[in-house]
């Protein structure tokens, strides 16, 4: 089997490589394949990563190369974890939107539009070159802003499932608070990639006996705490909304927090700074603790799983992805692109039942789903209008005034970006 990482320069990669190191006998990997434009970055990781795999005793072999067309061809699966304009336009897509009031982040508002206009093209080149060369190949996409690049992919007839840590990490807090080994939880998730809420928490499988309640009950101010909303809330709601949902419930208390610290951006520049050095050192053979403050916790694990399932060598049953919705969720459009769990195989997912949708989390499912349309719009045919379009539908933006001003923000800061700009 072989499997290739675009973008395996990145300082997430030993997570990934020590997942498929420990997780060998799910996921049998021959050849791993690292792909990156960025040549030094590449030999740092590419050198830990074999060590990790040596350390562990993987059989496997792990090559790295600046050359896309080798690295993809004759892969089984490809993982798309790349970044457009590196961290540095990360750090626009945190800080420009804050000068009209509206949250600078790079998956959600203004920055995340930014971040899927730069990354869509890219994306659609990169799987283009898959399907030339290996037609059969899956594309597992965990290049954020995930739901919109995810429907790119399917909708120009790739292979594709999208995948995000949210949902295999809240399924570890909650096993650990009840107690249990995390494959006993089952999630009901349910909504867009970074708009999701859970809404049941079974033990056992989708048909198990439901202890949302009974978690909230025991636990609801631990969990409060990690998603930094008011327990109260939580109690109101009766359900637990991703982190990302503060966003939106809290959207000017992150304004005004985002307002006096330095961005997220310039944390992770700076770790990744330390992380790669550490990455130089030939006496380190395993992923370092620091890695673990840099995001993206167990996406190794769900990676693995992910990739077993479609390669038909095992992996969970049931799995929370992003794919079409098909009518899963009715108020939205068969080719909306959801996060749900699904049933995982060799043909894709396919989600499993969902139960009505309350109309207070269906209805800015609906218009984030709205949002989503045009922004892959503006992606693959630009101008400005379709940007302005897309922000001034945004429920975090959704004033005329705030639409022109950060169209013309983002269109500045990306135009190297930007084809049409």
């Amino acid at each position: 089997m072989k499997l290739t990482v675009v973008g395996g320069g990145s300082t997430y990669t030993p997570e990934l490589v020590d997942g498929f190191a420990r997780l060998r006998d799910t996921l049998p990997i021959e050849e791993l394949v690292l792909m990156d434009p960025a040549e030094d970055r590449l030999a740092l990781v590419g050198g830990l990563a074999r060590r990790i795999f040596a350390r562990q005793e993987h059989p496997g072999r792990i090559t790295t190369t600046t050359d896309l067309d080798r690295a993809v061809d004759g892969a089984d699966a490809v993982l798309l974890q790349l970044r457009v304009g590196g961290q540095a336009a990360r750090e626009q897509d945190e800080t420009w939107p804050l000068d009209c009031g509206c949250v600078g982040q790079e998956t959600t508002g203004a920055g995340g539009l930014a971040k899927a206009l730069r990354t869509v093209p890219v994306v659609l080149d990169i799987a283009d070159r898959v399907r030339r060369t290996n037609p059969d190949a899956w594309i597992i996409d965990f290049t954020n802003p995930v739901g919109i690049v995810t429907r790119a992919l399917l909708e120009a007839g790739h292979k594709a499932v999208g995948l995000c840590n949210v949902a295999i990490g809240l399924q570890r807090k909650f096993a650990a608070l009840l107690g249990v080994a995390p494959p006993e939880v089952h999630l009901d998730h349910v909504g867009l990639n970074h708009l999701t809420w859970e809404t049941g928490v079974r033990l056992g499988g989708p048909e198990a006996e439901d202890v949302l309640p009974q978690l909230l009950t025991d636990h609801g101010d631990t969990i409060a705490s990690d998603l930094r909303l008011p327990r109260a809330l939580l109690n109101n709601l009766g359900v637990i909304p991703s982190y990302y949902l503060r966003y939106y419930y809290a959207h000017d208390e992150v304004v005004r927090e985002l307002r006096t610290k330095p961005s997220r951006a310039a944390e992770v520049a700076a770790m990744e700074k330390e992380l790669l050095t550490m990455y130089a050192d030939p006496a380190l053979s395993e992923k370092p603790e620091l890695l673990a403050k840099r995001g993206g916790a167990y996406y190794s694990e769900a990676a693995v799983d992910l990739a077993a399932a479609l390669l038909g060598g095992g992996g969970s049953p049931y799995q929370v992805v992003n794919t079409y919705n098909r009518g899963t969720l009715p108020f939205l459009p068969d080719d909306a692109v959801i996060e749900v769990q699904a049933a995982v195989g060799a043909k894709g997912a396919s989600p499993l039942p969902v139960a009505p949708v309350d109309p207070l989390y269906a209805g800015l499912m609906a218009n984030v789903t709205a949002y989503e349309h045009l922004a892959l719009e503006a992606a693959l045919h630009g101008g400005r209008t379709r940007v302005f379009q897309a922000l001034l539908s945004h429920p975090l933006i959704g004033q005329y005034e705030y639409a022109e001003a950060l169209t013309d923000r983002l269109i500045a800061h990306n135009r190297e970006h930007l084809a049409w700009a």
